[in-house]
């Protein structure tokens, strides 16, 4: 809890362009909890560098993710928006916690096996201590509550199994993180492959929608959706194309799965797929928009990574110092 209010943290990785997943997911979830939690959203460079990265790529990313942060609509006046390279105490804090962490726990997750398959040519030990990395993220800011998706428990879990470890010895210095469970919203699937996520990375540039692909593009991917032969917009898990597209269709607009059913009872599938795309589109136009306004202001972007940083950055050492003093550091002479 910092200023009387209980903490949340997340943040998204530099690399690749956000998805309507990510928008739907996290992004548009995010801004309805700046009044009711103390919010710390960091763009995730760090962590991006575990995989090869081209550093004017890298830099160019992180400002646009940043941007589209605020873009989204999270203000930076009540959400600090910092880049994670920014504050440094997230690197310290995971080399002390590093050393609390045993080898066996690292051995257990699944993250690093299935990125050491796609990346079998730099399998690095940032990779391998990535879960640290995370839980110092997490750690410095007292953290309550974290959003996570089904593929972060494992790294929530560790993070809370390790400041139990360092609370057990040395006293209570972190707060144990929840796992943030808010509105159960729409798990966003592959239009290609509907049988899993939506994914950034996907190498199939027709199996995600991205938050800054322009309405034409938009309506295209959605026209070449998979989905089935009988040409019955049904909601049901035998017809896992269509349902993608009907959750996607409610999430938008904020129609029921049965209204939904009843308003095309008449319609084919060409019908829909515009349909779904128009809604998608609309509600990505403000975003669009003000992501045009705010990469034209420069002054202000940087304005808001400076000042963020200085909040991130003060909040984070409070937590850094009171660890170092604890493992035994000598104290630094003011």
């Amino acid at each position: 809890m910092l200023d009387g209010k209980r903490t949340l943290f997340s943040g998204m990785q530099a690399t690749g362009d956000l998805t309507l997943g990510n928008y739907l997911g996290a992004l548009k979830n995010w801004v309805k909890l700046e009044n009711e939690y103390e919010t710390f959203y960091c763009v995730v460079d760090l962590h991006s560098i575990t995989v090869r990265q081209e550093p004017a790529i890298l830099r160019k990313k992180a400002r646009t993710l940043l941007t589209l942060y605020i873009a989204a609509g999270l203000d930076p006046d009540k959400n600090c928006i910092y880049y994670q390279s920014h504050v440094s105490a997230h690197a310290e804090l995971s080399w002390i916690l590093n050393c609390f962490t045993y080898m066996g726990e690292l051995n257990r997750m699944t993250q690093f096996k299935d990125k050491s398959a796609k990346h079998s040519d730099n399998i690095n030990s940032g990779l391998y201590t990535y879960p640290v990395l995370m839980a110092s993220d997490i750690l410095l800011f007292q953290s309550d509550v974290v959003p996570v998706g089904s593929d972060q428990k494992q790294h929530l879990e560790i993070t809370r199994d390790i400041a139990e470890r360092f609370n057990n010895i040395y006293g209570d210095v972190f707060t144990v993180p929840e796992p943030y469970i808010g509105e159960a919203g729409a798990r966003i699937m592959s239009l290609q492959e509907p049988n899993k996520k939506m994914s950034k990375s996907d190498e199939n540039p027709n199996a995600s929608i991205y938050i800054m692909d322009d309405k034409d593009t938009i309506i295209r991917k959605f026209k070449r959706a998979v989905t089935d032969s009988d040409n019955e917009i049904r909601y049901s898990e035998d017809k896992p194309g269509i349902k993608n597209l009907i959750d996607i269709y409610s999430v938008t607009t904020g129609k029921a799965v049965g209204d939904i059913e009843k308003e095309f009872l008449n319609s084919g599938y060409g019908d829909f797929k515009i349909a779904v795309g128009e809604a998608v589109a609309d509600m990505l136009t403000p975003v669009h928009s003000r992501m045009s306004e705010l990469t034209k202001d420069k002054a202000y972007i940087d304005n808001v990574i400076k000042t963020n940083a200085e909040k991130a950055n003060y909040y984070a050492t409070k937590t850094l110092r009171k660890v170092q003093r604890k493992v035994g550091f000598p104290d630094r002479i003011r």
